[in-house]
């Protein structure tokens, strides 16, 4: 596995990293058979016939956790980022071979609460299935970061990520301020067992299926801020230690 201080420097200064290996191939087939087992009928599981997702993932299928958070990923994250870190956000998204969506070019300008609250720096509030959205403070945005695991292998012909290196350094900003000119689409193939890491001003799209792959992510978003005392994260969980 790549020296975890290329892996520092990769997400400081390009926004992103491809670490393979992080999974057994044993331990993905226990992640997904518990995926399988799970009641569905919970409002937070959404399944369509292009898409199948479950919100507050880690929540709703507990026993998962100690599967996520392994060695390896405990290690990366300590090494990486340090130990002040907590889970705030977790989704599983399975896109299906017959999928035809796409995700446009964007950053993740949100974080998910538990209730509204009128404050400074924190706007554009949504809500869906009884959880709260909002833009945070530029700093809060700045130090968060994404993890993805991949169930599949991924590449361009299933739904892999695409992103633009180095775009999360311009701070928040529209895709027309790019410097398309100098910047460079790079799609990020990961295997089945690997993990991308990300920041989340990172400006990433995804194209559809062409192929007859199935796509299975684990999207896990981390934070070590604490919000004002009128809000709390929707899905916080211990430090990682």
């Amino acid at each position: 596995m790549k020296d975890l201080f290329d892996h520092r420097e990769d997400i400081a200064l390009r926004g992103f990293a491809v670490i393979e290996n992080l999974y057994s191939s044993d331990e993905i087939t226990e992640i997904i058979n518990l995926v399988n087992q799970a009641d569905q009928s919970n409002l937070t599981f959404r399944k369509t016939k292009g898409l199948f997702a479950i919100r507050r993932f880690l929540k709703e299928i507990p026993r998962i956790k100690k599967l996520i958070l392994n060695g390896n990923l405990q290690s990366l994250i300590l090494e990486v980022f340090g130990n002040q870190y907590f889970i705030v956000k977790s989704i599983y998204f399975d896109k299906p071979e017959q999928s035809n969506w796409f995700v446009g070019w964007h950053q993740d300008l949100t974080i998910s609460v538990d209730t509204k609250a009128e404050l400074p720096g924190f706007d554009s509030w949504t809500v869906k299935i009884d959880q709260f959205a909002v833009q945070p403070p530029l700093s809060i945005l700045q130090d968060n970061f994404t993890i993805r695991i991949h169930l599949d292998d991924t590449d361009e012909n299933n739904g892999a990520l695409k992103v633009i290196p180095a775009s999360h350094l311009k701070g928040i900003c529209r895709l027309d301020g790019l410097d398309w000119k100098n910047g460079t689409e790079t799609t990020c193939n990961v295997n089945a067992g690997g993990v991308m890491v990300m920041r989340p001003l990172l400006f990433h799209a995804s194209n559809r299926t062409i192929s007859d792959k199935q796509r299975r992510i684990i999207h896990i978003e981390f934070s070590r801020q604490e919000l004002p005392s009128e809000i709390t994260w929707a899905e916080k969980e211990e430090k990682i230690k």
